[in-house]
């Protein structure tokens, strides 16, 4: 089953948390979510931008943008990130907060890897290179493995095809395996091209914080455990 499914949704609560963190007035609420993440990305400059999390109260909206560049977010004396959090504060009719987080290792990160080749792409540069240089990127980067299938009418053939590059293992039956997964689309003259990236960065043992704010592992247990006996 783990082949079939989205690798972020099968493991939501239990070592990945939730990119939206609300309850109640749904319809209203997702819409919402999806105006905010649709300007966030328009605004911004193309494939800067990783993950958006909304954090929700009554009046107040709180907005983590992750990304690889924070000072073209910030921009220059926080310039951008005003502007940005006025035009929100327009849209959602509340207040809203906005934090910067960086990617430090964006070779690590399927949507900024996913992003970047759907750049390349659109600038007409051959596909199979792009795509073992993102691979070998990230292998040194010390990833356990990495997938990336694309589809579409590659180098403008009449027919579309799927290819699918591999190296190293993803686990998708494991649900402690650390899966980094993301799906992009780029516009090409021959047409669409679809990417789907999978990264894997290990396996995760022990108890996770799941708020996207917090991150990081509170209790992190090696496979190979040591003992210590007491002295007598």
């Amino acid at each position: 089953m783990g082949q079939k499914t989205n690798p972020i949704v099968n493991r939501l609560g239990i070592i990945m948390g939730w990119q939206s963190s609300w309850c109640n007035n749904y319809k209203d609420r997702i819409q919402e979510d999806f105006k905010v993440r649709r300007y966030i990305e328009a605004r911004l400059p193309k494939g800067i931008v990783s993950r958006i999390f909304i954090e929700r109260t009554l009046k107040f909206i709180t907005i983590t943008i992750r990304t690889s560049r924070p000072a073209l977010v910030i921009g220059k004396g926080g310039d951008e990130v005003d502007t940005i959090r006025k035009e929100l504060k327009k849209l959602t009719k509340k207040e809203v907060q906005i934090n910067i987080s960086e990617v430090k290792r964006p070779e690590l990160d399927a949507p900024l890897v996913s992003k970047g080749l759907v750049r390349q792409l659109e600038n007409r540069i051959s596909y199979k290179k792009v795509i073992k240089l993102s691979i070998f990127s990230a292998m040194r980067m010390n990833a356990q493995g990495i997938r990336i299938q694309i589809s579409g009418r590659l180098n403008g053939s009449e027919m579309a095809r799927c290819e699918i590059y591999k190296e190293g293992r993803i686990s998708l039956g494991t649900f402690r395996a650390d899966v980094d997964y993301h799906m992009a689309v780029a516009h090409t003259v021959y047409g669409s091209i679809g990417i789907k990236v999978w990264i894997m960065k290990g396996e995760v043992y022990g108890k996770r914080e799941l708020s996207p704010l917090l991150g990081g592992i509170q209790k992190k247990q090696r496979a190979n455990k040591t003992f210590h006996r007491k002295k007598k």
